[in-house]
């Protein structure tokens, strides 16, 4: 499937802003599953791309003169392999082990794996994990905050993509399994979820095989992976920091599309 992107970001401020530095990972990379046929971020000016330490694609826009808003876009065109479920990594899994603030589990998200996996260690295990999440934590935007952790979702039962990946990823992670944070795209034709997306890989054997707890899916045909992480804040689209500003008021418009691929003789 060959899937077109448009994600616009759009950041005003209510004072002016003296200087202000924005970590973008908003360009895909290639793999096993991705081929990226086209693909520019559109900013206020250049940024230099580079690797950040789980080998994402990282730009660093750095606006140092007085500014009232910033406007990034990021479009492109990337064909998905809707027949690869796993992708292969030569870099050690073991980073994927370690807890943050965000994933750290309590109690109570323990159990809940343990009760679900057992001595099961399998994707079967896994995907039973994911479905028994869903379950146990209704999507319903704007109940929770992105600095929300996976032990306030899991308790609260109602969250979001991001709380749903967390909360999949502490408990994962509880069980022995490395696990990481993804975030990227989805294309779906229902209009109840954002084309922005994230979800979990887990390391199983020799390599990483997706699961998607917000839409219960194990093969990630119609996802577009732009960066991984610990967590949210290692692999969010945008994330800054700024001197001055006030208040801040953040809209983002993202278009997925599926794309008719020709095919050669």
């Amino acid at each position: 499937m060959r899937l077109s992107i448009r994600h616009d970001t759009t950041y005003h401020y209510d004072d002016q802003v003296r200087a202000s530095i924005q970590y973008l990972r908003l360009t895909p990379q290639e793999s096993e599953r991705q081929h990226v046929i086209s693909w520019q971020l559109d900013l206020p000016r250049p940024a230099r791309a580079q690797r950040d330490p789980y080998g994402n694609i990282l730009h660093v826009l750095t606006l140092d003169e007085p500014h009232e808003s910033i406007v990034i876009g990021a479009r492109g065109q990337v064909d998905i392999d809707e027949h690869q479920d796993a992708e292969h990594d030569r870099q050690s899994a073991l980073p994927f082990l370690r807890f943050t603030r965000l994933t750290q589990p309590d109690e109570a998200l323990r159990e809940f794996a343990a009760s679900q996996c057992k001595e099961r260690r399998d994707r079967s295990a896994l995907t039973d994990l994911m479905q028994a999440l869903n379950a146990r934590i209704t999507y319903q935007p704007g109940t929770t905050q992105v600095e929300s952790t996976a032990a306030e979702a899991f308790a609260g039962g109602v969250g979001v993509c991001q709380d749903h990946a967390h909360a999949f990823l502490a408990c994962v992670r509880s069980l022995g399994v490395p696990a990481r944070y993804v975030s990227g795209y989805l294309y779906t034709e229902s209009s109840t979820h954002l084309s922005s997306h994230a979800w979990a890989e887990a390391w199983l054997g020799d390599a990483w095989y997706s699961f998607d707890v917000t839409n219960c899916l194990t093969r990630p045909e119609r996802h577009l992976k732009l960066a991984v992480g610990l967590d949210y804040l290692d692999a969010c689209p945008v994330r800054g920091m700024r001197r001055g500003g006030g208040g801040e008021q953040m809209h983002a418009r993202v278009l997925v599309s599926p794309l008719m691929q020709v095919q050669q003789q």
